[in-house]
């Protein structure tokens, strides 16, 4: 691959050497990850090694801690290994939609925004919100981020597709009472200028307007953002984040292209219906996962069996257990029939 791109030639077509040199980035993180792991192992040895000659239980206990935080590092390069489609590499839109219930399902699409945002930036992704649409008294009733870096976005967030209940003492409620809400949430990988989806000018609706959202002084007086609906699928997609309509025109070109391709992989799959939690309403039997802050404290996959007791810290972006869980889970299926 060196070779390639030291070849003079190759920079006369610049998407070619841009792929390539993606592609030389992830091979080269790969190595250095495999060789940070090999000697963070190597250093435990040696420690447990001295720990266990000199009856040290101290160090023995800390050694352990290191380790069991190396075999969870180990198990997620490991996972990261079956990433093998081309769009898992790629940048993903994350949108989210509030279920029924007003003020309570908005305020669980806010809280869901932030858990996702946490969860990015703790990985060292950047986050671009594109758009946001704000509920009546609190949170929102729909956003879209777009999610961006080296290590697999929509590789480790594909499975975040469905619907997430949560059940809590509301804070709008006067009588503190226990409310059940939910919000739904959809993960698309951006494609790259390859791809082919066939989208025809008759088929689309695309109307402008004024973003409601912060941007800058100019970006509410002028009609910037755009939405496109794509008549024969009724898909909706908008962008408001620049202050330019022809950039979020492309942007919001982008996510239908995104959201088609999805479509047209569901088709091909037995249970087309499955994880689409936006066409057979934001309820009950469409839930992937519940959060769960009164009367107990969990949040559990329900596709998984996954819980974790500390709900505020999954809010607060801690969601490789249950990321990993699914890909886990993906790689070696559980059967229905095993006991």
């Amino acid at each position: 691959m060196d070779l390639d791109i030291e070849d003079p030639g190759l920079w006369e077509d610049p998407k070619k050497a841009g792929i390539l040199l993606k592609q030389r980035e992830y091979l080269k993180d790969s190595v250095d990850t495999q060789n940070r792991l090999e000697s963070t192992f190597s250093d435990q040895k040696e420690l447990w090694d001295l720990a266990s000659s000199e009856n040290d239980e101290s160090l023995k206990k800390e050694v352990y801690a290191d380790i069991k935080a190396l075999d969870k590092h180990v198990q997620q390069a490991r996972l990261e290994l079956l990433f093998s489609q081309p769009e898992d590499r790629r940048p993903c839109f994350l949108s989210i939609q509030a279920g029924s219930g007003g003020t309570e399902a908005q305020d669980w699409a806010s809280m869901l925004l932030r858990m996702y945002t946490r969860w990015a930036e703790q990985n060292k992704y950047s986050v671009e919100l594109l758009e946001d649409s704000a509920g009546e008294e609190a949170g929102l009733k729909s956003a879209t981020i777009k999610i961006s870096g080296q290590k697999f976005p929509y590789g480790w967030l594909q499975g975040e597709t469905g619907v997430h209940r949560l059940v809590r003492i509301s804070p709008f409620d006067s009588n503190a009472r226990r409310h059940t809400s939910f919000a739904s949430i959809s993960v698309m990988a951006e494609l790259d200028d390859t791809a082919v989806i066939e989208i025809l000018d008759k088929d689309l609706r695309i109307d402008t307007y004024r973003a409601s959202g912060a941007g800058g002084q100019h970006v509410n007086k002028t009609d910037s953002a755009v939405r496109i609906t794509h008549l024969p699928t009724g898909i909706v997609v908008q962008c408001q984040n620049d202050r330019s309509q022809h950039r979020n025109r492309a942007m919001a070109f982008a996510m239908l292209k995104a959201k088609l391709h999805q479509l047209s992989l569901q088709r091909q799959e037995d249970d087309m219906a499955k994880g689409r939690s936006e066409e057979h309403g934001i309820t009950w039997g469409q839930q992937i996962r519940s959060y769960v802050l009164q009367p107990y404290q969990m949040v559990k996959d329900l596709r998984t069996g996954i819980e974790v007791g500390n709900p505020y810290g999954v809010l607060d972006g801690e969601l490789d257990d249950f990321l990993l869980g699914f890909l886990a889970n993906k790689a070696c299926p559980v059967r229905d029939d095993e006991d």
